[in-house]
C-alpha cells in the first residue's frame, strides 16, 4: 500500500485515469489486456476515439494514429489481433478482410483487398484476404487482393506477397514471396490469453456486434 502511495505522489496524473478506468465498465479494456501483446493505454485510447487523430475513430480495435484503416465493417479481427495498432500501416477492407487470434501486425504493413481494374481505373476489383491465427506480418510488407495465408504463416518484412499459402506453417518471403522455410508444427505453441476482447469489445459480445454493425 505505502509504495502505491508513493507512486501517485511521484505521478499524480495518473491516479485520475486509474479511477476512470477501474470505475467505469467500458473501459476495462484497459486494464484487462495487460497481458495482450498488443496492450492499449489510455492515451492510445483518447487519440483515437477521442481526439479521432488519423480519422480511425470508427475502428472498433485500437488503430496507431499515423495508420489508415478503411471500409471497417467488413474487417473481422480476432484476439489480440489489431490491423494498424503500429504507426505507418494501410488497411483496407473493402473487399472483405479476416484476421485471426493473436495475429502481430508491425509498422507500415500495407494489406488491401481491393485494386484497380487495368481497363478502367474508375472501378475496383474486390477480392477478400484471410489470415489465421498467430501469423506475425513483418514491417513493410504488402499483402495483395485475394491472398490467404493459413495459421503460423510467418510474412518476412518487406515482401509482397500475391499468392495463398493457405496451409500456414511457413516463413515467406521476397518479391513475390516465396516459402523460404517451413515451420516444425510440433514446436509451435497455442496460446491464449486471460480475458478475452475483440479489439476494444468483449469477445463474449463481439458476435452480437458483428451481426448488428458489420458486414463480414
Amino acid at each position: 500500500m505505502f509504495k502505491r502511495i508513493l507512486y501517485f505522489l511521484k505521478h499524480p496524473m495518473q491516479l485520475p485515469i486509474v479511477f476512470i478506468t477501474k470505475m467505469i465498465p467500458y473501459f476495462r479494456f484497459i486494464y484487462e489486456t495487460t497481458d495482450y501483446q498488443g496492450y492499449v493505454n489510455f492515451e492510445f485510447w483518447v487519440k483515437q476515439k477521442l481526439l479521432n487523430l488519423g480519422g480511425n475513430k470508427k475502428a472498433y480495435w485500437p488503430v496507431h494514429f499515423t495508420s489508415k484503416v478503411y471500409d471497417v465493417e467488413k474487417i473481422l479481427v480476432g484476439v489480440d489481433a489489431y490491423p494498424g495498432i503500429m504507426g505507418g500501416c494501410y488497411i483496407t477492407g473493402r473487399g472483405g478482410l479476416s484476421i485471426g487470434d493473436y495475429t502481430q501486425i508491425a509498422p507500415n504493413v500495407i494489406i488491401v483487398t481491393a485494386n484497380h481494374d487495368p481497363y478502367d481505373s474508375r472501378k475496383h476489383i474486390e477480392a477478400p484476404v484471410s489470415i489465421g491465427k498467430y501469423c506475425w506480418i513483418g514491417a513493410g510488407a504488402k499483402i495483395m487482393p485475394g491472398v490467404e495465408l493459413g495459421d503460423w504463416t510467418i510474412v518476412a518484412a518487406g515482401a509482397v506477397v500475391t499468392k495463398s499459402f493457405p496451409g500456414g506453417y511457413v516463413i515467406i518471403a521476397g518479391v513475390p514471396a516465396i516459402v523460404i522455410k517451413e515451420l516444425d508444427k510440433s514446436k509451435c505453441i497455442p496460446f491464449a490469453n486471460k480475458i478475452l476482447y475483440n479489439g476494444y469489445i468483449p469477445s463474449q459480445k463481439f458476435q452480437d456486434y458483428r451481426r448488428k454493425k458489420l458486414k463480414v
